[in-house]
C-alpha cells in the first residue's frame, strides 16, 4: 500500500558526538516512495541515514521509522528496526572469503532464520531479483563492481524490508553500472518499499527523476 508513511522526522536535530549536523529536520516519506538526498561529502547525508537506522542517537525531535519511535526505542529494539530495513553502502561490504550464496546465508542466519530449504527459495529469489540468479557460486573478487553492488541490494532484500536505505550505491561504479543500480531501486520502491538513495550524482536525475531534497548549510531542504 503506497501513501501511508514510513519514515517521520519531526524538528530532528541530528549529531555526531557533540556535534551538530543537521538542524529541524522536517521530512516524510510514504511506503513505494523513492527518494534521492542530495549534497555535498560533508552535508550531513550519512549522517542522517546512521540517524534513520539508530546508528546515532537522537536528543531532540522525533524520528519514528517502520513503526518504531527511535527516541523512545531501547538498545535491544534496534536489530528488531534494522529487519525492517534494507542499508546498501558505497563500498559493498560483502565478505570477500565466500561465495554470493554464502554472503547471503550469513545474513539469513545473523538474522535468525533456521530452515534450510527457506532459506534456499528466498536466495533464489533475491538474486532473481537483482538479475544474479546464475552467480551465486562465485567469489565476489570475480564480478564487476556493478555484479558486487547488486549482491549488496539483495542481501538487503533478504528480510522484507519495508525501507532501502543506500548511502552513495554509485560511488565506486562506472557511469553504467550507476544507471543500471538506480533503476534497479526504482523498480524496487515500485513493489512498496521506501527507498532514499543519498548521492551527489546528479545524472540520474534526468532519466530517473523523482522527489529529492538537500542537505544544504546544516538543513534539509527540497531541491
Amino acid at each position: 500500500m503506497t501513501g501511508e508513511r514510513i519514515i517521520e522526522l519531526d524538528k530532528l536535530s541530528v549529531y555526531q558526538n557533540e556535534n551538530l549536523i543537521l538542524a529541524n529536520v522536517n521530512l516524510t516519506i510514504t511506503k513505494g516512495e523513492f527518494l534521492y538526498l542530495i549534497g555535498k561529502t560533508g552535508s550531513g547525508k550519512s549522517s542522517l541515514l546512521k540517524t534513520i537506522y539508530a546508528e546515532l542517537p537522537i536528543r531532540v525531535g522525533i524520528a519514528r521509522v517502520a513503526g518504531y519511535n527511535l527516541r523512545m526505542m531501547r538498545i535491544k529494539d534496534v536489530p528488531f528496526l534494522r529487519r525492517k530495513l534494507g542499508i546498501v553502502f558505497q563500498d559493498f561490504q560483502l565478505l570477500m572469503d565466500r561465495s554470493v550464496n554464502e554472503n547471503l546465508y550469513f545474513v539469513m542466519r545473523a538474522t535468525g532464520w533456521k530452515d534450510r530449504r527457506q532459506m534456499q527459495k528466498k536466495l533464489l529469489e533475491v538474486l532473481a531479483k537483482v538479475n544474479l540468479g546464475n552467480k551465486g557460486i562465485k567469489m565476489p573478487h570475480q564480478l564487476s563492481g556493478g555484479e558486487q553492488q547488486r549482491v549488496a541490494i539483495a542481501r538487503a532484500l533478504v528480510n522484507d524490508p519495508e525501507v532501502i536505505l543506500a548511502d552513495e550505491p554509485t560511488g565506486n561504479l562506472d557511469p553504467e553500472s550507476s544507471e543500471g543500480i538506480i533503476s534497479l531501486l526504482m523498480d524496487i520502491s515500485k513493489t512498496g518499499r521506501a527507498v532514499v538513495v543519498a548521492t551527489h550524482n546528479y545524472t540520474f536525475f534526468d532519466k530517473y527523476p523523482a522527489r529529492t531534497v538537500m542537505c544544504e548549510q546544516g538543513k534539509v531542504v527540497p531541491y
